[in-house]
């Protein structure tokens, strides 16, 4: 149905500045020197003159939306003051992705309190001057690069304008519900025999000196501070880095295998008994949960990882498997938790951290380069798998002595045998590999160089805390793979505070 002619003659008249931006685009495109242009300067041409045609627009609207709105009858805020006077006319700037407009609109007085204006709810405008728009950009540019890059991009792809310093509160901003929509999310059904799997890890960010823990502050205060003011001197590290911790949570079904699905019989292959079967492949990762902080302890992030397991394992029948990379501290705090919460735990250290250790005992016994060695600790490594540690390191104790070393020459062994017996209860890779469980933190690995060290450790930075904590939070909920979703319930969280709480039982007049 057409419109009446009255309504679209009111419409010509609403958007007639727009229009007018549009046809003086129209007549530049049929212009004599429009025909000489090459491709690449029509691009330029249509992209500043559409940007602003379409801010124009934005700005026609936001004038209609003024003319038309009418007075609400009762307007009373949530501490119960009414507000009997109204001022028309109040202004205010909004930066949007297209440019800056102004928002026109009714402001609701009273004595002695703030003003209220229904139609910023209706908007759903934000607290500051950037729109909501302007903030998912620089969430998403945040989070790939500096802030610097992310003020370039954003720029380039608005012409907004915007500052280096505008962004990073940009960024803070928009993480700042993170936490609380992981709290409201509901996790997918699991039946009772899929692992569970928990993954806790550390990686250190240079930070400020005054965005330092306490006793970092304290120690690098004792050293006397850095020896040169503008870089750090050769091997210069300590007093420069607080530790980000990272936590993960997922779902894997059991994928039961045996040690020749880990590691292949070198004895075996070496006697030519043909090509070695293939492989069964391990658990794979599904529904995926990253975390990860600046500001909290790694004790928080601990909690913060079992809350999310308990979320998906309220009842605890489920297997709880906790893959650590040895760290005493961490494990710890896993114990401490786990018996807190009434759960069963199975701690399992992530076999490539165990092999290093092997292979550091194979260089006491092998002269560098030596081929040997790899096939040393393949053997080695199998009898550990098949349950055999306190085999492994009796094993590493008698070569050591047959090889007669002493002192220096045999650390690699000693190393080796400390660990193995220290961790003994946590490498049981027998029972895991029969049940089906993961024995690698790739997990958690990969989380620590994708989230803090391609982001936070790129060279140069040298982070504030709440800068820190809000790309590292951004990073993990794009990796999650929920940055679309959270932004939608952002916004509304974004309007309830901004809003709704201003009001009566929360309630916003219409008119």
């Amino acid at each position: 149905m057409r419109p009446a002619k009255g309504a679209l003659a009111e419409c010509e008249d609403a958007f007639a500045a727009s229009a007018g931006l549009f046809a003086a685009a129209c007549a530049e495109l049929a212009a004599p020197q429009a025909a000489v242009m090459t491709h690449a300067q029509l691009e330029d041409l249509l992209g500043a003159r559409m940007r602003e045609v379409t801010r124009q627009l934005f700005q026609d609207h936001l004038t209609l939306r003024a003319r038309d709105e009418a007075r609400r009858e009762e307007v009373v805020d949530a501490a119960g003051v009414g507000r009997s006077r109204i001022e028309r006319g109040r202004r205010r700037l909004l930066a949007t992705v297209f440019g800056k407009v102004t928002v026109v609109r009714i402001a609701y007085r009273g004595i002695g309190v703030g003003d209220l204006h229904p139609a910023d709810a209706v908007l759903n405008l934000p607290d500051g001057m950037h729109s909501h728009g302007l903030a998912r950009l620089a969430a998403i540019e945040s989070a790939r690069g500096s802030f610097a890059d992310a003020c370039e991009r954003i720029n380039a792809h608005t012409g907004s304008g915007i500052g280096h310093r505008q962004v990073q509160e940009l960024a803070v901003g928009a993480a700042a519900d993170i936490d609380a929509f992981y709290d409201a999310l509901v996790p997918a059904p699991c039946t009772d025999i899929t692992p569970l799997i928990l993954s806790v890890d550390g990686k250190g960010v240079v930070i400020r000196p005054e965005a330092l823990r306490e006793d970092t502050a304290k120690a690098a205060a004792a050293k006397g501070g850095n020896a040169m003011k503008t870089r750090l001197a050769s091997g210069e590290k300590h007093g420069r880095k607080r530790m980000a911790t990272l936590g993960a949570v997922y779902d894997a079904e059991p994928a039961p295998r045996t040690v020749d699905d880990i590691i292949a019989d070198p004895d075996r292959h070496d006697a030519g008994h043909g090509a070695a079967p293939e492989r069964r492949q391990g658990p794979k990762a599904r529904s995926k949960w990253l975390c990860g902080s600046v500001s909290d302890t790694a004790a928080q992030v601990v909690a913060a990882v079992f809350d999310q397991a308990e979320y998906r394992d309220p009842a605890h029948r489920r297997p709880w498997v906790v893959l650590v990379d040895g760290a005493r501290h961490q494990i710890d705090l896993i114990k401490a938790e786990a018996r807190q919460r009434g759960v069963d735990v199975h701690i399992i250290v992530d076999l490539i951290h165990v092999l290093e250790y092997l292979w550091r005992a194979a260089w006491c016994l092998h002269e560098g380069g030596d081929a040997s060695a790899e096939n040393w600790v393949a053997r080695h490594a199998r009898v550990l798998l098949g349950g055999g540690v306190q085999q492994t390191a009796a094993a590493l104790e008698a070569a050591a002595r047959t090889a007669g070393l002493r002192g220096a020459q045999r650390k690699g062994i000693d190393e080796a045998v400390n660990y193995l017996t220290g961790k003994a209860e946590h490498l049981r890779y027998d029972t895991a590999l029969e049940r089906g469980w993961p024995i690698a933190t790739g997990i958690i690995e990969g989380a620590c160089r994708h989230l803090v060290k391609d982001r936070l450790d790129i060279t140069g930075a040298r982070w504030g805390l709440s800068g820190a904590e809000a790309v590292l939070k951004l990073r993990a909920v794009r990796a999650n793979g929920d940055f679309d979703t959270y932004w939608t319930w952002h916004q509304q969280q974004e309007f309830i505070r901004n809003h709704q709480t201003h009001y009566r039982d929360q309630f916003i007049p219409t008119a």
